[in-house]
């Protein structure tokens, strides 16, 4: 039985050939990478018929660097890929060997959850996943050219000579356009190490008008396991009660594999010495790369240049997977020459003995800066052409996904004639990812911070889906059932606080416990609320002070972790969220101050030259966007206002 979808396949190749028929589908995804997978697991989900167009099956979902999913803000954009319906979360809860929630002595605004994935098991559960999706099939060949009809997308035309044709597309390239890998002095095509590179994409894109230039990124050594000593080494557990990434994920039998610890050393200045002895067969310092590298994640020559009075580095061991013999030297990317890497790795603590089984390398390729296309992401020049990904100009699997999701849905809204979903920055960091990209284009690598969110208390981790859960249930990627029981949670929620807001507990009941813990007393009764904003206490250390008759309603709040934590920090930071709402609703009005995409800015001569060229490339969709484009003056929106009044 299990042969028969094969069989029908293949027949219906043979047939397509023959007859000469062409493949068609609503939805064409090219490139297999995170930002791939999302799109068209979102796009077959709400009903299209889609194709993922991969150079290989098997690579699809293979993490070319870190085997890592989350980390600070990016943990924040896969929560929001979950809540949206996205599979991100799902997998990495599926593959994970270690889970951390980062920055917890910090404040919930930066809480941010990350994982340590086994390579191997995540890219088999990405390609069992998109197999086992209705409306999707896999097609292994590689795209050289684009077909379309005035200024619609059409199809494609593969290496293999077959013409596929479709409503809508979206281009996940990854860094396999004209991809070429630098270690030291000597060059190679490539996209990722062992695969080759996408080319044909970027010259057919020129032909329809579009502008790119080249990023470059890097990815370090791989060490043999092995030959690590491992006992000069600080050991890094993760956490002792991990929580998932996804809503969905069975917390009863989560995490699914055995835990493994990373291990942390430094480099010094004898490491910073020899390293400095390869900077004349450098690419990065040569010449001979061209592209610009991420500014937030250099390579270990470029810090050691930067921060040259910083006297070492960390550096993170991390394993590739669970019966793996490869450990990841998180730190230390680098595309210096092959024996300057190992003689500098032999000068790092624990790694004195340890063989170098890979070595690192910097990796150029092209990019369409992202002012070219829409808060849709779809392409402005093509309709029903899309861009996700690192062809944007991001960095990184979280940011990949995020983009994904959000033109698979569109792409297929479009289709389907339901409305297009353009998230705010008041609504979710995957808002503010799209709108930066947008507004501000970028010219290095962009990669995601909390510190880029206005908003970030209103946008944490742990409450994504109270704010996207809708957006999924919308499209079709969250169920009625699952949105219902967040509702539910809402009224909990909303109710607890209102009950914790007028219930008071007497000075005679609560000094002697706030004695016990060190604490001020009170002099008068004081609410639940007031009490649970002193940083030392939680709700649930108060309400046992209420005594037996309390409220039901406390008793429903106890067993619901998750209503639980939201009230605790709503009640604990409620001054700073007010705050952040009142500045959204300030904001509001020049978002809601709508732009035509068909504004002629020549035709409002009193613009300064350069707001016109600037609104004129970007295309803002409303007075708030266009405030936030470099180089459009105050002075220019309020000629604006003034134009779009008249």
């Amino acid at each position: 039985m299990t042969l028969l979808p094969f069989l029908i396949r293949l027949i219906n190749d043979i047939v397509s050939r023959e007859t000469g028929e062409r493949m068609k589908f609503d939805v064409l995804v090219i490139g297999g990478g995170h930002a791939g997978i999302e799109a068209s697991h979102a796009a077959a989900s709400m009903g299209c018929s889609t194709a993922l167009v991969t150079m290989e099956k098997d690579a699809i979902g293979r993490m070319s660097c870190n085997p890592a999913i989350g980390g600070t803000a990016k943990g924040h954009l896969v929560r929001e890929v979950d809540a949206l319906g996205g599979v991100m979360g799902k997998l990495a809860d599926k593959t994970g060997i270690q889970f951390r929630m980062l920055n917890k002595s910090k404040g919930p605004a930066v809480w941010s959850p990350r994982c340590q994935s086994d390579r191997k098991l995540y890219s088999r559960a990405a390609v069992e996943l998109i197999s086992s999706t209705p409306n999707l099939e896999i097609v292994e060949d590689s795209v050289i050219e684009f077909v379309t009809e005035g200024n619609k997308i059409k199809g494609v035309r593969t290496i293999k000579g077959e013409e596929i044709l479709c409503s809508a597309l979206i281009l996940c390239s990854g860094t396999f356009l004209n991809g070429l890998m630098h270690t030291g002095l000597t060059s190679t095509k490539g996209g990722r190490f062992g695969e080759k590179p996408s080319v044909g994409i970027t010259e057919s894109l020129y032909k329809l008008g579009f502008e790119s230039a080249r990023l470059k990124t890097g990815t370090p050594p791989r060490l043999k396991k092995d030959t690590i000593n491992w006992d000069n080494l600080l050991a890094q557990p993760g956490d002792e009660n991990p929580q998932p990434f996804s809503y969905f994920t069975d917390r009863s039998k989560f995490p699914f594999f055995p835990q493994v610890p990373c291990h942390v050393t430094y480099t010094d200045k004898i490491v910073h010495a020899i390293l400095e002895k390869g900077f004349s067969e450098s690419p990065l310092y040569t010449g001979v790369i061209k592209g610009t590298g991420p500014r937030y994640c250099p390579s270990i020559e470029d810090k050691i240049v930067r921060f040259a009075e910083k006297e070492r580095h960390q550096l993170f061991l991390e394993p590739e997977g669970l019966d793996s013999n490869l450990i990841y030297l998180n730190g230390f990317s680098t595309s210096l020459p092959e024996y300057i890497q190992i003689e500098a790795i032999h000068k790092i603590k624990g790694l004195e003995e340890c063989e170098m089984a890979r070595p690192g390398y910097a990796v150029e390729y092209d990019f369409f800066p992202p002012h070219q296309v829409d808060l849709t992401l779809e392409t402005k020049l093509i309709e029903g052409l899309y861009f996700a990904g690192q062809i944007n100009g991001t960095s990184g699997y979280e940011e990949a996904a995020a983009q994904g999701i959000i033109a698979g849905i569109n792409a297929a809204a479009k289709i389907k004639g339901l409305p297009e979903l353009v998230l705010k920055r008041s609504e979710a960091y995957t808002g503010v990812l799209i709108d930066d990209l947008v507004t501000k284009s970028t010219e290095e690598p962009y990669r995601m911070f909390t510190s880029r969110a206005e908003h970030r208390l209103l946008l944490r981790q742990d409450n994504a889906d109270r704010r996207l859960f809708k957006y999924g249930n919308q499209y079709g990627l969250i169920s009625d059932e699952a949105f219902e029981e967040m509702l539910e949670n809402e009224k909990l929620i909303t109710k607890s606080i209102s009950l914790f807001n007028t219930l008071k507990l007497h000075a005679r009941n609560v000094n002697s416990f706030l004695e016990s813990r060190g604490l001020s007393k009170i002099d008068s009764a004081e609410t639940i609320s007031k009490l649970c904003k002193r940083p030392e206490l939680t709700i649930k250390e108060i309400v046992p002070l209420l005594g037996p008759d309390r409220d039901p309603l406390i008793g429903t709040l106890l067993n619901n972790e998750r209503a639980l934590e939201q009230v605790e920090i709503e009640i604990k930071y409620e001054g700073y969220i007010k705050q952040q709402y009142f500045m959204i609703d300030r904001l509001e009005r020049y978002e809601h101050s709508k732009i035509s995409l068909t504004l002629n800015y020549h035709n409002v001569k009193a613009l300064s030259t350069e707001g016109r060229e600037k609104l004129a490339r970007v295309k803002p969709r409303s007075i708030g966007q266009a405030s936030r484009i470099s180089g459009v003056t105050p002075s220019d929106i309020s000629i604006l206002l003034v134009y779009l009044k008249n």
